[in-house]
């Protein structure tokens, strides 16, 4: 719309205190009051709005019962000059120090799945804490690549996940590592015997898939091998997984910690893969127009702080030691 009200238009000629002078009048709908908002004298603010209709050739406010009231095109001027004027005062406001406390910025971050549940309330509470003032958006995205094209389009400050593609315009900081695990109910008839790789591929598998592909990770090693293991449900979200596989016979090969965020730990047997898995890795992903400046370095830092590396740490000791146990109670069986 902007650029259909000033296209012929000089914009060497364009004051931007009119700009300012308009916003104000809008909202107060008084030469008087819009000159006190924004500290001009009532002869100062009529000259301002003498100019700008003079400059748009429209009346833009005329008087009525309550006060001046704005004409279509004042109307149609108001969103975007408001918008353009914010976005002209955040580009402004870039400093080299940023107070936290005291700011009102916005940022938005993308997140997948897992990196919701294990940061998004550690960091919630951590600018309520530090930063209140600051307002913060979630996006969600599923395939990796999806993040490079949110952050090329400005839709996002940062975004958490797996590694995306590598670009020379796209900066990442490596943020935690979740080790695979194989889950059953407990109750199941394969948890009697140690997992070997006959008996993995003997189960039914449960794979998650957010892309909704039907190859993952174990599928990839057990084609190094030449072998295929059966499917039995796939569907693209993790956190429904644990619940599944609790009240079924399937057998799924998940992230360690979203076993232990979805609450159903204590219904499952968590058992090492008999293939080796590298680790999923999730790392903090930024554009580099955003690398240097203040706000946004401290919202990286604010992120990172939150990942809980003790806490995976020794919950990855727990169910080391838990599956160690497991194998010396077979043993003495």
């Amino acid at each position: 719309m902007v650029c259909v009200i000033i296209h012929g238009m000089d914009l060497h000629g364009i004051d931007l205190n009119l700009l300012v002078a308009f916003d104000a009048l809008m909202a107060e709908r008084s030469v008087t009051r819009a000159g006190t908002r924004i500290g001009r004298t009532q002869p100062a603010m009529s000259a301002a709005l003498a100019r700008l209709r003079a400059l748009l050739r429209d009346e833009l406010f005329v008087r009525g019962p309550s006060g001046l009231q704005p004409t279509p095109r004042a109307l149609e001027l108001a969103e975007p000059l408001s918008r353009a004027l914010a976005q002209i005062q955040r580009t402004l406001e870039f400093t080299q120090v940023f107070e936290p406390a005291s700011s009102t910025g916005t940022f938005t971050i993308a997140l997948q799945e897992h990196p919701a549940f294990v940061l998004l309330p550690r960091l919630v509470l951590a600018l309520r804490t530090v930063a209140p003032h600051i307002t913060l958006h979630v996006r969600g995205f599923t395939a990796r690549d999806e993040a490079i094209g949110m952050l090329d389009a400005g839709e996002a400050d940062v975004a958490v996940g797996v590694p995306p593609a590598s670009t020379d315009r796209i900066l990442t900081r490596p943020l935690f590592e979740e080790r695979f695990v194989c889950v059953l109910r407990k109750e199941h008839p394969a948890v009697r015997e140690p997992l070997d790789l006959d008996g993995f591929l003997a189960l039914s598998h449960l794979l998650v898939s957010p892309e909704n592909d039907r190859f993952g990770h174990v599928d990839a090693e057990l084609a190094k091998r030449g072998l295929k293991r059966r499917l039995g449900l796939t569907l693209p979200q993790m956190y429904a997984a644990p619940k599944l596989v609790a009240s079924s016979d399937m057998i799924a090969t998940l992230m360690e910690g979203v076993i232990e965020a979805s609450g159903m730990a204590h219904a499952l047997r968590v058992l090492p893969p008999p293939v080796e898995l590298a680790p999923a890795v999730f790392v903090l992903s930024w554009h580099r127009r955003n690398d240097a400046h203040p706000a946004q370095r401290w919202f990286r830092d604010c992120i990172a702080a939150q990942v809980p590396e003790r806490e995976s740490k020794n919950s990855s000791d727990v169910t080391r030691h838990n599956t160690q146990r497991e194998g010396e109670k077979r043993k003495r069986r």
